[in-house]
């Protein structure tokens, strides 16, 4: 079994309108949306790791706002989107983030290809990870916990 600790941001505008994504492409040039953020590296902290995170990814300086919550996952090897490999639990610790300035653009020499606010009303039409609707799940009830019930992994949305 693999196993990743990642930071993810979740940038919702100050209307309450839009979110910051960033469109990832994989290898074989396929394209999903994803909240900015990722791996958690040896000795760092995910509060460090989300803050640079976002800025690699899309140009911006953020701040963390609050802790929204950890989502831990098992994702059996038949659903991953890598061919041959095991089951794999990712944790994902999710943060409201606020962005102080920048400029959005590509991630350099990665696979960010774009950081766009997207209007929320547009998310469930996008072919995404399910990282996004445990971001936008966390935001919109603040669970005291900070753990939301499974999000359900269908249709558009990928692991």
């Amino acid at each position: 079994m693999s196993f990743r600790l990642a930071a993810y941001a979740v940038c919702v505008d100050a209307q309450g309108e839009q979110v910051l994504m960033a469109r990832h492409v994989s290898a074989q040039g396929v394209s999903t949306w994803t909240l900015p953020g990722g791996r958690v590296e040896h000795g760092e902290d995910p509060f460090d790791t989300v803050v640079r995170e976002v800025a690699e990814e899309t140009g911006c300086e953020a701040v963390v706002e609050r802790l929204l919550g950890v989502d831990s996952r098992m994702i059996p090897a038949a659903e991953r989107l890598l061919p041959g490999g095991t089951d794999h639990q990712n944790v994902g610790v999710f943060y409201r983030v606020r962005i102080l300035g920048g400029r959005l653009r590509p991630q350099e020499n990665d696979t960010i290809a774009e950081s766009v606010w997207t209007p929320l009303t547009d998310v469930p039409g996008l072919r995404r990870s399910s990282l996004v609707d445990i971001g936008l799940a966390l935001v919109r009830t603040l669970p005291p916990t900070g753990h939301t019930p499974p999000v359900p992994v269908g249709g558009l949305v990928r692991h």
